[in-house]
């Protein structure tokens, strides 16, 4: 993944960030290619973080505008 993150769903980065947890469960990977799948990864939980975060942020906006009806 590039600096710039790739913009995708919230389903489809935790399908990404489970196959990543998977081959470093496995420990097959070389160690160069486990520091690069531990950075991949890293990248996903905080992409789904975010997207969780903003989530959250819409449904409480909504929750509020449901109390003001």
């Amino acid at each position: 993944m590039s600096k710039q993150q790739e913009k995708i769903a919230f389903e489809e980065a935790m399908e990404r960030l489970e196959g990543i947890v998977s081959q470093l469960e496995k420990g097959d990977l070389p160690l160069d290619q486990s520091i690069e799948a531990f950075e991949k990864g890293a990248a996903y939980v905080k992409m789904c973080q975010t997207q969780l975060a903003d989530a959250e942020m819409r449904i409480e906006k909504i929750m509020k505008q449901k109390e003001q009806e």
